[in-house]
């Protein structure tokens, strides 16, 4: 019973980790370019614990290290108003397809 279980288990984080692995891989950017565009997610993002007071009090995420398949859904959320941050908004506005996945590259590769 324990080897069916314990089995079970590692099948189940092996798939986990095959699905974040090809997540990860569907997209496409390169961080190179994106060293030239991160200085408007560093000024929030980068710092530990910051928060930010615009429109309200709201505890800004780290996004070092972060799947960058997710990173770009969030950036394209941001960018349709699913979610709602003006300033997000307003950043994602400006960025193109290509532009996301290449900071999402870049940021699912920095180190935490």
């Amino acid at each position: 019973m324990t080897r069916t279980i314990l089995g079970a288990a590692l099948a189940a984080t092996a798939a986990a980790l095959a699905m974040t692995a090809q997540a990860q891989g569907d997209v496409k950017g390169d961080p190179e370019r994106a060293k030239q565009k991160i200085s408007m997610c560093a000024g929030c993002h980068g710092i530990p614990d910051y928060r930010t007071a615009f429109p309200e009090v709201y505890s800004v995420p780290m996004i070092a290290g972060q799947n960058p398949a997710y990173i770009v859904k969030a950036l394209e959320a941001y960018r349709s108003g699913e979610r709602n941050h003006p300033s997000m908004r307003a950043i994602a506005a400006t960025l193109s397809g290509q532009d996301m996945a290449d900071l999402a590259v870049y940021y699912g590769t920095v180190a935490k």
